[in-house]
């Protein structure tokens, strides 16, 4: 993994000196000032076999220690260097030391993760306040969208306002020196959903849109590539974009398998694959977390374990409906198997889901995986030696009726608290209240041995990030850095490598021009106005001329298909969901009672599908151009079918797209740029053969099949 270029600083309360690394021992002389020269320190040099090397240090409300030449952050205040501040000695040394200081209440505030977003133009909201001092808190859920220029009049909502990557840069060094405040100085560590992709539907608590940063496809897109050196390098890109703007650590990447198709999340998944699965989750994790965390490093919440793409019926556990995961097919172990690869790529920290194991041998199987000792301690810890920590998804827990504790919703907090950290959760999602942990502590339900544990395994990723010595960053490096041009460049290659062509009846494609050596025109439908016309390719964009198509000679039609947000209650449910659960599908995906239309001629006159353009405008141009000169371009974010029924069968070509621009789409079809893509899933040829097929089975039956995975045509 290539390190961030990053200046080496000193700053202290008195003098905030900057200086390179390469001068900072002959600096140290002018600092002393601000330094305090402590003869009550353990160890001397000779106590360090190993090689030392200064660390960036940065502190802003607390001294600095002198010793030796080196510099220390005393974040006790104590004017002595403690064991937990002595980057020289070993971290479970360090850890150690920091646990035998906190008190019970430091100790709960570890075990809590909350959202945390910037208030505009990057100021502390007041929540800061009270999370960081009063709750003990220091690990945070960022979810400000990064934009180049922030639209101010733009509602909040639960994504925050829109900031600037300075802004994002500066907020988060705000945070960073509202934590260094606090008695024993504990950094703050914030995490994020996926923010670099293609993204036309984001969702709070889902994933983001891009914005500032550097645009790759979406994941089956990277998958789709079949290019490991190209995924690892878009690793390396939003890891060092991540660390520039102070964001720590991922939820994420989702080492789900895509199985089922009527499982909306398959659009953050990146193949039904295992082995193809293992493999992009290894080069994810050893490039953005590096052999070992660092300095340098973003570190990874893998998700959902044991895997979350057999879902029952297609529903997701966020909604009552979709609490159940089962496996037909017995293929358990298979879904299993990317998340063996992550343990082994030594990811930090492993997320358990929603859903319900149902009947699989690690009990209790009739609870939400997060509430299972067989799953979480049995299964990850005992069987396959997980180390790292494991983190609850947002809102398992909460009061009767509201939360998603599927199979204990009769349950109070209390009672979920207990069970979840006793089936082996360390850090409690969407939680801000420390003294509900620490009210198992006090009523017997909780040992204080058991809670050391889980702080000590949190603090283990916050010591080898390097945030005890610096964690601070560079608000106009940002700037500079965050969707650079030569990123985006690189990332614009991904995106035409991801595209997959999948049907080119009679060579179609490329399209070219006439032989007499006339203009073809080209008539688009869901294509944007920036895609420029050729001498060979006159492109008309049909919205704004409706008449085009009467003369077109070839017409390409980008599709895209979405689920607005559908009140519950105008859908029939059978178990009903508990009063205040889950009111609207607001996390994405259709309502109950469609999530079986996939057919994109079942999709027509429902209320939780849209298609864009619409079957009936699609229908259209292809009779006027004629259906063997139509190109279809189907953004599969889930895999959708391409039904008799529809017509869109007999399109001369079909295309998939899994997070590409207009751009990249065009490259392709006129042949500046020769498609390599191979599809990450199967796409079968009805709906029939999706309701057939077992939830956690990969594929179809050849004769269910349309594509099968790993198709892909090239010029």
């Amino acid at each position: 993994m290539r390190p961030v270029a990053t200046k080496l600083k000193i700053r202290s309360t008195f003098t905030y000196k900057t200086v390179a690394r390469t001068a900072l021992l002959s600096s140290l002389a002018f600092l002393t000032s601000a330094c305090i020269d402590s003869s009550k320190h353990e160890g001397r040099p000779e106590d360090y076999p190993q090689a030392l090397e200064q660390p960036s240090i940065e502190t802003r409300s607390k001294p600095l220690i002198s010793i030796d030449n080196f510099s220390f952050r005393d974040l006790n205040n104590s004017g002595t260097l403690d064991t937990y501040e002595d980057w020289r000695r070993p971290i479970q040394e360090r850890i150690a030391d920091l646990v035998s200081r906190m008190t019970l209440q430091e100790k709960a505030g570890m075990m809590l993760i909350q959202t945390l977003n910037a208030a505009p133009e990057g100021a502390l909201p007041d929540d800061a306040y009270a999370f960081v001092q009063d709750e003990h808190m220091n690990r945070f859920i960022f979810r400000n969208p990064v934009v180049p220029e922030p639209d101010l009049s733009a509602l909040p909502g639960r994504s925050g306002a829109q900031i600037t990557p300075a802004q994002a840069a500066q907020y988060t060094n705000a945070v960073q020196e509202l934590a260094e405040s606090t008695r024993l100085g504990i950094p703050a560590l914030f995490k994020s959903n996926a923010r670099n992709h293609y993204e036309q539907d984001a969702r709070p608590g889902i994933n983001l849109s891009a914005g500032s940063f550097s645009t790759w496809p979406k994941e089956a897109g990277l998958s789709a590539t079949r290019d490991q050196d190209l995924i690892r390098e878009f690793a390396d890109i939003m890891r060092q974009e991540w660390v520039s703007i102070g964001l720590r650590g991922m939820y994420g990447y989702m080492a789900d398998l895509s199985t089922e198709p009527r499982w909306y999340r398959v659009h953050e998944t990146f193949t039904e694959d295992a082995d193809l699965a293992a493999e992009i989750i290894t080069t994810l994790v050893t490039t953005l977390q590096g052999d070992t965390l660092s300095k340098d490093s973003v570190a990874l919440t893998i998700k959902h374990f044991p895997g979350g793409g057999p879902q029952a019926g297609g529903g997701d556990p966020h909604y009552h409906f979709g609490r159940n995961q089962e496996y037909k097919a017995g293929q358990f172990d298979a879904h299993l198997k990317p998340f063996v690869a992550a343990i082994d790529a030594g990811t930090s920290s492993i997320m358990a889901y929603y859903g319900i194991p149902v009947d699989q041998d690690y009990e209790p199987n009739d609870v939400g995986m997060a509430f299972s000792k067989g799953i979480v301690t049995g299964l990850l810890r005992d069987k396959l030696g997980f180390k790292g920590y494991v983190n609850s998804d947002t809102g398992i827990i909460g009061p009767i009726g509201a939360n998603r504790a599927w199979g204990l919703e009769d349950k109070s907090i209390e009672e979920l608290l207990s069970l979840s950290i006793h089936a082996g959760t360390d850090v409690l999602s969407g939680f801000n209240s420390h003294a509900q942990i620490l009210s198992l502590v006090e009523k017997g339900l909780l040992t204080e041995e058991r809670l050391d544990l889980s702080v000590s395994r949190l603090l283990k990723e916050q010591f080898e990030l390097g945030l005890f010595e610096d964690p601070y960053v560079d608000p106009e490096y940002a700037t500079a850095l965050v969707g650079k041009r030569e990123f985006q460049a690189k990332a614009d290659l991904a995106q035409r490598k991801a595209i997959v062509l999948l049907k080119n009846d009679n060579s179609l494609l490329p399209l070219r021009g006439k032989a007499s050596g006339a203009t073809n025109k080209l008539v688009t439908l869901g294509i944007g106005s920036n895609v420029v016309s050729t001498e060979e390719i006159e492109i008309i964009n049909g919205e704004a001329n409706p008449d085009a198509a009467n003369d077109a000679d070839y017409a390409l039609i980008r599709v895209t298909v979405s689920n607005p947000v559908t009140p519950l209650g105008d859908y029939p449910m059978e178990p009903q969901p508990l009063p205040g659960m889950n009111p609207a599908t607001i996390f994405g995906g259709a309502a109950p009672d469609e999530l079986d239309f996939l057919a994109f001629s079942e999709m027509v006159g429902t209320k939780s599908w849209q298609v864009a353009p619409s079957l009936a405008e699609i229908q259209g141009i292809m009779q006027k151009v004629g259906s063997e000169n139509t190109i279809l371009a189907v953004y599969f974010r889930q895999p959708y079918v391409l039904d008799d029924a529809s017509g869109l069968k007999g399109a001369g070509a079909h295309i998939a797209l899994f997070g590409s621009d207009d751009n990249a789409l065009l490259d392709v079809v006129t042949g500046r740029f020769n498609p390599s893509g191979k599809l990450p899933f199967a796409l079968a040829n009805s709906a029939e053969a999706i309701l057939r097929q077992a939830p956690d089975a990969p594929g179809y039956a050849e004769e269910d099949t349309l594509y099968p995975f790993g198709h892909g045509l090239s010029y």
